[in-house]
């Protein structure tokens, strides 16, 4: 977790103790709190119950559901990290000078907000971001992106399901980024392109002049409403999680009673515990 500066790691390492987990338990979910600007928290760590979330003033899901012992943790647990998270000195800030002088990869961790409304607006609003020499990056854990911008030209990389919590690179230019995420150290070689930021602007153009160009065919007006339907989708599907965790919520319970009843099995109601939180 190189993001971290010393001062960091030791007041994450007392958080930890203090709460009765290890330190590495508790920086795996301070990076899922930064992702989250905070607020919340999407982890997966055997310590903490394995996958779960937990949402300031909100409610605390862990894997092992009907454990309230361990609830009350990770919520004591979470709100510590969100208050470390406010403090300055958490994290590295490096300077271009000090990045290029070092040749294992340097962390560009930073917390995301300003210079946000350089990036493209259908990205959303990073959750952490950095510049080193002419490159500059972005993560957006709301549309799973990495932005980079090099010599003024950005690309757009789809992290699929990777929560990135650090940054980092060498010496050679933008192809030898790495960041960390849940499952280890990534390359950026090993993300797929989605796009540049001007590929995404000039897109809209062609397909506004494609029903235009068709109105002689009776059957024309279902491919716009075809479009205009697929249109919505993405402001949708962020807004109603609240809603949806109630519903994933009195699922899981539903299921519990039909294991207590002996009518699933502990791997069916622990496989169908597993689908439905992976939904969150």
């Amino acid at each position: 977790m190189s993001a971290l500066t010393e001062d960091g790691k030791k007041a994450t390492a007392e958080i930890a103790a203090r709460h009765g987990v290890s330190p590495g338990a508790a920086e795996a979910l301070l990076f899922a709190l930064v992702q989250g600007q905070g607020t919340q928290a999407q982890f997966n760590h055997p310590e903490l119950g394995g996958m779960g979330q937990w949402s300031q003033g909100g409610m605390t899901m862990v894997g092992d559901m009907f454990n309230n012992a361990l609830k009350a943790q990770v919520d004591g647990l979470c709100a510590d990290l969100s208050a470390l998270l406010q403090q300055s000195g958490t994290f590295q800030r490096p300077a271009a000078s000090q990045s290029q002088s070092q040749s294992h990869g340097t962390s560009l961790f930073v917390s995301g907000g300003a210079a946000s409304s350089a990036w493209p607006e259908e990205l959303g609003a990073p959750s952490s971001q950095g510049a080193q020499n002419n490159m500059r990056y972005a993560v957006f854990p709301a549309t799973r992106r990495l932005a980079i911008e090099l010599n003024g030209k950005v690309e757009v990389y789809d992290t699929a399901d990777h929560q990135i919590s650090g940054v980092g690179q060498q010496q050679s230019g933008d192809q030898s980024l790495t960041f960390t995420s849940q499952h280890g150290l990534v390359r950026l070689a090993d993300l797929k392109k989605v796009a540049s930021g001007a590929a995404e602007a000039e897109a809209p153009e062609p397909e506004a002049e494609a029903p235009a160009a068709q109105p002689e065919a009776p059957i024309t007006p279902s491919a716009p409403m075809a479009e205009q339907s697929a249109q919505p989708t993405p402001p949708t599907s962020a807004a109603p999680a609240p809603a949806d965790s109630d519903t994933i919520i009195a699922l899981i319970e539903k299921l519990a009673a039909l294991k207590a009843n002996g009518i699933l099995t502990d791997a069916e109601f622990e496989a169908k515990k597993a689908e439905l939180l992976a939904r969150l």
